[in-house]
Order: C-alpha cells, then sequence, then structure tokens
C-alpha cells in the first residue's frame, strides 16, 4: 500500500478537494482500490463522501486513543467502488490532546501500526492544517508528501515550515518519507501567479507540472453536491486538470520504483 499525505499549513488551498479527487481518480478509471483517511477534525472528507456523523464514535480518533484497535469497525465502504474511508469529526481533538499526555506507548507511530498493513493500492490521508501528534503521526506512516499551494506569500511561509517538519520526521521515524512537490491549485496565467511559480522554482522547491486551474463556481458546486469534482462536472477545467494530475503523479511513482 502507497500512503500519500495531503498536507499544507494554510487553509483554503483546496487541500480537501485534492485528496477527494486524488482518491477517485485511481478508483474509477484504474480499478485500484483506495482508502481515504480523514485526518482534519472538520471532516471535510468525511462529508464530502458522505460518511460524516458528529455522533459517530467509530472514527480515525480511536486509533490515536486505543492500542490493537479492530480496524474493520471504523473503515466505512462509500458510494463509490473501490473507495473506502476512515472518517473524522471533532473527536479527533480530545484524541491529539489524549496521545500528548499518554507516555505509556509511543504517540508518533500509532496510525503506522494499526493502518499500514490494510489491503489496499493506495492511502490517501487528508490532514488538517496544522502541526499536531495526528499529523506527526500521518507523515510516519507515508510514503510521499503532496503539497497544495495557492500563490500568496502566507502559502510560501507554511511551505517553510512543514519542509522543516517533513525532514525532522524522515530524521526522526521515517528515511523513506518522499516529498513529491508542491501542486499549484486556483492557478490563473497571471503576472502575481507566475511570479509566484518562479520563486518557488528558484528556491528548489519540487513542482508538479500539472497545476489546477481556478473554477471557483464548479469545486463549490461539487462540495454541495458531496460528490467528487471529476464525477460531478467532467468537462471543467479543474476536473481535468485533477485527472492529468494524478496520470503524471502515477507515472512518477512508477518511474521512481524503477530505480
Amino acid at each position: 500500500m502507497i500512503t500519500i499525505s495531503i498536507i499544507s499549513l494554510k487553509g483554503g488551498v483546496a487541500k480537501t478537494t485534492t485528496a477527494v479527487n486524488m482518491a477517485y481518480t485511481p478508483a474509477a478509471v484504474h480499478n485500484k482500490k483506495v482508502l481515504i483517511v480523514d485526518n482534519d477534525k472538520q471532516g471535510n472528507a468525511s462529508k464530502a463522501y458522505k460518511r460524516y456523523s458528529t455522533e459517530d464514535r467509530n472514527t480515525i480518533a480511536r486509533v490515536m486513543l486505543e492500542k490493537n484497535i479492530n480496524t474493520a469497525v471504523i473503515i466505512k465502504e462509500t458510494d463509490y467502488k473501490n473507495i473506502n474511508i476512515i472518517a473524522a469529526n471533532m473527536d479527533l481533538l480530545e484524541a491529539n490532546l489524549g496521545t500528548i499526555v499518554d507516555t505509556g506507548r509511543q504517540q508518533q507511530t500509532r496510525f503506522k501500526k494499526a493502518l499500514a498493513a490494510l489491503d489496499y493500492d493506495y492511502c490517501i490521508i487528508d490532514n488538517v492544517p496544522d502541526i499536531n501528534m495526528s499529523i506527526i503521526n500521518a507523515l510516519v506512516m507515508s510514503d510521499d508528501v503532496i503539497v497544495p499551494v495557492f500563490i500568496d506569500q502566507y502559502s510560501f511561509y507554511g511551505l517553510e515550515i512543514l519542509l522543516d517538519q517533513i525532514a525532522q520526521v524522515q530524521e526522526d521515524f521515517n528515511e523513506n518519507l518522499f516529498f513529491d512537490g508542491c501542486l499549484i491549485t486556483q492557478y490563473q496565467n497571471n503576472e502575481v501567479n507566475n511570479q509566484g511559480i518562479e520563486q518557488l522554482s528558484k528556491q528548489r522547491v519540487p513542482l508538479f507540472n500539472q497545476r489546477i486551474r481556478r473554477t471557483e463556481k464548479k469545486v463549490s458546486e461539487s462540495t454541495f453536491a458531496k460528490k467528487p469534482l471529476v464525477e460531478y462536472s467532467v468537462r471543467c477545467g479543474a476536473a481535468q486538470d485533477y485527472k492529468k494530475f494524478v496520470i503524471e503523479y502515477l507515472e512518477g511513482e512508477d518511474a521512481r520504483s524503477k530505480v
């Protein structure tokens, strides 16, 4: 199972939209088995796949708090073939706090011990824009990290902090963790966007070639419809961009596996 963390320290960069659509395409187009882990207490990925409930006690929070968790209890089927999800809600906030004070067992490897041996082709983790114990658990478990970036200065500040955290996890827990690069979202072909991309390139930050165009109306509509954008509006620019992005990621992963 290849585990991919979708993460950014800035909100509003299409992080959940990226995770939701990245999960859909391998399952629907390539017949791959995909597990989504909602690692955000707001539960937006869970809402997108219609598996969110404030009353649900069988969420990712249990992985943080319980030793030897029965994963069959927390994995839910979705309405889509090949896609399952571990949902999240506000219980995750309490679970993070509980994990910090629980020094009786290792805090950083709970996701890995509970989930890494599951039988899926891909596990995609939608992470909260924060650095907390569940985020560290996600990075310790992950093979790849993808960072959605909206071109503004605040995103760049957060990126520096995040890259430092990734490097720290690589050094302490997961030497095989690979930073695939930044995915430019809400892209517009204008001077600000192109200068921002040039700045990232000068800093030698890896970038995906594919950019996700700004199509705010269709993206917003898809969230109300509770459908992945690539299903809700097949012809819109962002939907087409996400399909191409997934192909680029899969080709990159295949090339690395042959090295």
